[in-house]
C-alpha cells in the first residue's frame, strides 16, 4: 500500500472506518454474537486463510483412538444424549493432542497451552469436544482471537518469537491474566500429553427429557497423575527428543499401557445462569468446584494408534458446533465464535468435503444435501435429489430434534416457522398479474407453461393451484397454456387436501 493510501484509523478491507475493535456484536452484554457483525467475519474469514498448508493453530500434533466408557447412571436427569444412556455402554472415539502456538516442527515441549479435541463417533452422529487442558483462555470476545494468536506466532519483520508482542498485548488485556498464570506455572509445560487433564473450558448446555436445559462444562482428569517438566527440564528435553509427547503417546500404546481420564462435568441449571455472581459464559473464568462440583460421568481410555499419521491425525477436523440431540451451546462469546471460525478453516484446510474423510464422517447412517465440490470421494448423493423439500422420497428433517428455544436477555433464539405468522403468499403476485396488460399475461403464462408443461401433473396441479389463489384468471391462462382445464386442476387438489 503506497503510503498516501495509509490510514492511521483502523479499517475494514473495503475501506469502512472501525469504531471498536475490542468487542463483538451480541445481544446484550452476555448474549449470543449476531450474524450482522461483518468485523468479526471478516477478521475470522481471513485469518483461518492466513496460512497453509498446517492448521493456523494446533499445527503439531498427535493423535489416538479410545472408547469412552458410562460410569453414572443418573446422566438422563440432564440429558437425551443417548451415548450416555446405559452404564457401561461404550462409544468409539478419537483424540487430537497438541500445541497451540508452534508449527509442525517445532518442539513438544514449549511453554503453550496444549489441544484437547475429542471426536465421539456416537449413534447419533458426531459429538467434538474441542478444548484444551487449561480451563480458561486468554481471550472472552472471538473478535481478538486473530489479534492474540498473531503474537504467538513470528514477528513480522524478524520472523522470530517475539517476547514483546506476546506481553505488549497481554498487558493490554488484563482479562488474560487467568490463563496467563496458568501458563507460567509449572503446568505450562506438561511432561508428555497422558499426564495432563483436558478441560471444555467454554460453557455447554445439555437438554434433558422434559426440554430443562442445564448448563455445562466438561472436565477430563488424568488417571497417570499430573507431571510436568521444569522450565529448565523442558529447555533440555527440546536438545533431547523435540517429538517427546509424540514419542510417549505412541509407545504408551504400542506397549500396552493404555492411558486413561476420568470425564466429569459441572452443572449449573439454566435459571442460576442468570444470577449467578461470576458471568458463567466468560471464558476466563471458572466455575467454582465448591458451587458446582465435578460429578462423575464415565471415562476415556486411549487404546489404538493410528495406520497413517497423515490420513487420521493430520486430516482430522474437529468442530465445536458437532453436538448430538441433548446437547447445546450457550452465549459464550469465544464458543459463538468457534462454531463459526473452525468449519471454515477446515473448508480452507482440506477442502469443502473434509467431513467425508474416513476420520471424520460418522460412524451411524447420515443423509445431506450436500454435494459436489473438490475432491468428492464418494457417491455424491448418485441420482437422489440435491435440494430439499422434494417429492421423490429424499431425507426429510423430524421436528422431534428441533433445537430448544433458549431465552437471553428477554429475547427467545429458536428457529421461528417463516410461515407461521404470515400465510399470505397470493396478494401481492395477484396484485402484480393484475397490472399487466392481456398480453403481457399471456407471455407469463407461457413463459411458465414452457417448464411446467414437462413435469408429472401432480406437481403441476399443486403450483397451478397457487396461481389460482393469486387470481383465478392466473391459473386459468397456464393451465390452458399447457393443454388442461382448470377444473380437474381445482378438483384434483380438492381431493388431496381431503
Amino acid at each position: 500500500m503506497s503510503e498516501d493510501r495509509k490510514s492511521r484509523v483502523m479499517t475494514t478491507d473495503a475501506g469502512r472506518p472501525v469504531g471498536d475493535n475490542q468487542n463483538s456484536l451480541t445481544l446484550g452484554p452476555r448474549g449470543p454474537v449476531v450474524f450482522e457483525d461483518f468485523l468479526l467475519f471478516e477478521k475470522m474469514a481471513h485469518f483461518n486463510r492466513e496460512r497453509i498448508p498446517e492448521r493456523v493453530v494446533h499445527a503439531k500434533g498427535s493423535g489416538a483412538y479410545g472408547t469412552f466408557t458410562v460410569t453414572n447412571p443418573e446422566m438422563a436427569r440432564y440429558t437425551t444424549a443417548k451415548l450416555f444412556d446405559t452404564v457401561g455402554k461404550q462409544t468409539p472415539t478419537f483424540i487430537r493432542f497438541s500445541t497451540v502456538g508452534g508449527e509442525k516442527g517445532s518442539a513438544d515441549t514449549e511453554r503453550d497451552p496444549r489441544g484437547f479435541a475429542l471426536k465421539f463417533y456416537t449413534e447419533e452422529g458426531n459429538w467434538d469436544m474441542v478444548g484444551n487442558n487449561t480451563p480458561v483462555f486468554f481471550i472472552r470476545d472471538p473478535l481478538k482471537f486473530g489479534d492474540f494468536i498473531h503474537t504467538q506466532k513470528r514477528d513480522p519483520e524478524t520472523n522470530l518469537k517475539s517476547p514483546t508482542m506476546m506481553w505488549d498485548f497481554w498487558s493490554l488485556s488484563p482479562e488474560s491474566l487467568h490463563q496467563v498464570t496458568i501458563l507460567f506455572s509449572d503446568r505450562g509445560t506438561p511432561d508428555g500429553f497422558r499426564h495432563m487433564d483436558g478441560f471444555s473450558s467454554h460453557t455447554f448446555s445439555m437438554i434433558n427429557a422434559k426440554g430443562e436445559l442445564f448448563y455445562c462444562k466438561w472436565h477430563f482428569k488424568t488417571k497417570q497423575g499430573i507431571k510436568n517438566f521444569t522450565r529448565e527440564e523442558a529447555d533440555h528435553m527440546k536438545s533431547v527428543d523435540m517429538d517427546h509427547a509424540q514419542n510417549d503417546l505412541f509407545h504408551s500404546i504400542k506397549r500396552g499401557e493404555f492411558p486413561k481420564w476420568a470425564v466429569k462435568v459441572q452443572i449449573m441449571p439454566e435459571a442460576e445462569a442468570e444470577t449467578y455472581h461470576i458471568n458463567p459464559f466468560d471464558l476466563t473464568k471458572v466455575w467454582p468446584h465448591g458451587d458446582y462440583p465435578l460429578i462423575e460421568v464415565g471415562e476415556l481410555e486411549l487404546n489404538r494408534n493410528p495406520v497413517n499419521y497423515f490420513a487420521e491425525v493430520e486430516q482430522a477436523a474437529f468442530e465445536p458446533r458437532n453436538v448430538v440431540p441433548g446437547m447445546g451451546f450457550s452465549p459464550d462469546k469465544m464458543l459463538q465464535g468457534r462454531l463459526i471460525s473452525y468449519p471454515d478453516a477446515h473448508r480452507y484446510r482440506l477442502g469443502v468435503n473434509y467431513d467425508s474423510l474416513p476420520v471424520n464422517a460418522p460412524k451411524c447412517p447420515f443423509a445431506t444435501y450436500n454435494r459436489d465440490g473438490s475432491m468428492r470421494f464418494d457417491g455424491n448423493g448418485g441420482n437422489g435429489p440435491n435440494y430439499e423439500p422434494n417429492s421423490f422420497g429424499g431425507p426429510t428433517q423430524d421436528p422431534k430434534y428441533v433445537e430448544r428455544q433458549v431465552t437471553y436477555n428477554s429475547s427467545t433464539v429458536g428457529r421461528f416457522s417463516h410461515r407461521e405468522h404470515d400465510g399470505d403468499y397470493f396478494t401481492q403476485p395477484g396484485n402484480l398479474f393484475r397490472l399487466m396488460t392481456p398480453d403481457a399475461q399471456e407471455r407469463l403464462c407461457g413463459n411458465i407453461a414452457a417448464g411446467l408443461g414437462q413435469v408429472e401433473k401432480r406437481i403441476q396441479d399443486l403450483q397451478i393451484n397457487h396461481f389460482y389463489k393469486c387470481d383465478p384468471k392466473y391459473g386459468e391462462g397456464v393451465a390452458k397454456a399447457i393443454g388442461r382445464k382448470i377444473e380437474e386442476i381445482i378438483k384434483a387438489d380438492e381431493l388431496v387436501g381431503a
